[in-house]
């Protein structure tokens, strides 16, 4: 599992650099880039804070989280009842979901992640309570530094395909756009972002 830089970020920037729509956002942002932490478990329960919630919601909760457990791994999370994870500003089922995940996390973590294909691990992922298409997606941007991920269940990547390209209005006018940027719609996804929030978005 990569840490840091993925090795094809800067093929990435090359890319998109020069396409009509995201160059000039990927100009105005020289600095930064994806960056790899290799804790697969970490992302996930962050994803799973961040569910349809607001980015500064998440960040406060995840905070709480953190100050509560200390390290975010499957022991101190075990350790907890749901009850009290939920006592950080999670909802019961978020609590539920993360506090199954540390129980079963052997099964979980244990799994070829750079032998399978994205498929093949969201299809594993996603066989997990809680975990859904936007929280696997999350995972094989920011755990895995999958290249080629675009996910349609963000609602900060759909409003700024938008904004990008005006003639965008539908879900599928979006998927259909981003394929412009394939194979590294991960990294688009980064710009997309940040040309949202000047704050880099980190799972």
């Amino acid at each position: 599992m990569e840490l840091g830089e993925p090795s094809w970020w800067q093929d990435a920037l090359v890319q998109l650099n020069q396409d009509e729509l995201l160059g000039p956002i990927v100009k105005r942002y020289p600095e930064g880039g994806l960056s790899g932490k290799g804790n697969v478990f970490s992302t996930i329960i962050r994803a799973i804070v961040g569910q349809q919630i607001s980015v500064l919601a998440a960040d406060a909760v995840w905070g709480r989280l953190e100050a509560f457990v200390g390290r975010i791994d499957p022991d101190s999370i075990s350790k907890k009842t749901p009850e009290e994870l939920a006592t950080c500003g999670l909802t019961r089922s978020k609590a539920s979901y993360i506090h199954g995940l540390a129980r079963d996390a052997e099964r979980l973590l244990t799994f070829e992640w750079s032998e399978s294909s994205d498929k093949e691990i969201h299809a594993h992922l996603t066989s997990f309570r809680g975990v859904g298409p936007w929280t696997s997606e999350m995972v094989c941007i920011f755990a895995l530094l999958r290249p080629d991920v675009f996910s349609i269940g963000d609602i900060g990547l759909i409003k700024a395909v938008k904004i990008l390209d005006k003639s965008v209005e539908t879900n599928d006018q979006v998927v259909k756009t981003a394929e412009r940027w394939a194979p590294y719609r991960t990294a688009a996804c980064w710009f997309l972002w940040r040309m949202l929030d000047p704050v880099p978005v980190e799972y």
